[in-house]
């Protein structure tokens, strides 16, 4: 896939909805099985949120992980929704991170996760814009990506897009979705330059290489 826009990212995911739904449930994908769902789980619960939203809530895994905090989950993605919906667990809403940035999501939540959710580029910054319309004054903002340092290969570590790929998973997935990669200082600049204050971050590590997996930064309304 050449097209490296926030809309490709989006057409491969309506793609490959059911694939990556099994895929999660079926627990096939090592390392969140092994490191980034448990991390993830953790870093929410660090804040003992009483409310919280999923942007990029894919098949509402995290939300039924999270039993004790009411959830919204969105995401713009209408075949993840489905399936999330059948599974229960939450209230989950067909939402675009354009639609969130124009007001659609009028929340006052105490936590907001975007697990492995933020690919894009302009959808992103607008998603962080908006943080005051769908989290609470004072309320936290986590985020767990991809570890740049790892994700970064052989190319340059400066911000741009990437190519996708599905490498490791079944034969079921097509066309990789593009995603913009963030060097570490980037993806705090991004948290402040919106008015959210970075108070925490985390490498979650392989259990068998001791390498970081991902980045988990908490930044505070």
């Amino acid at each position: 896939m050449t097209d490296h826009t926030d809309a490709a990212i989006l057409a491969s995911w309506s793609r490959n909805a059911n694939p990556w739904t099994s895929a999660v449930r079926g627990g096939e994908i090592e390392s969140r099985t092994l490191v980034t769902n448990a991390a993830i789980v953790e870093a929410v619960r660090a804040h003992a949120p009483r409310t919280g939203v999923d942007l990029g809530c894919g098949e509402g895994w995290l939300v039924r992980a999270l039993p004790e905090v009411t959830m919204v989950g969105v995401d713009a993605i209408e075949g993840l929704i489905k399936q999330a919906r059948a599974a229960g667990g939450g209230d989950f809403r067909v939402l675009s991170y354009e639609q969130i940035a124009a007001g659609a999501l009028a929340l006052a939540a105490d936590v907001a996760v975007a697990n492995f959710s933020l690919i894009g580029h302009e959808a992103v910054d607008g998603l962080f814009a908006a943080a005051p319309t769908y989290l609470r004054k004072g309320g936290t903002l986590v985020v767990q990506t991809v570890h740049p340092v790892m994700a970064c290969g052989d190319a340059p570590y400066v911000d741009g897009w990437r190519a996708g790929s599905w490498a490791g998973f079944n034969d079921e997935f097509q066309d990789a979705p593009p995603w913009y990669f963030r060097t570490i200082s980037s993806w705090i600049a991004l948290f402040e330059r919106h008015g959210l204050r970075v108070v925490e971050m985390r490498e979650p590590l392989h259990p068998r290489t001791g390498k970081p997996v991902s980045l988990i930064l908490a930044g505070v309304s």
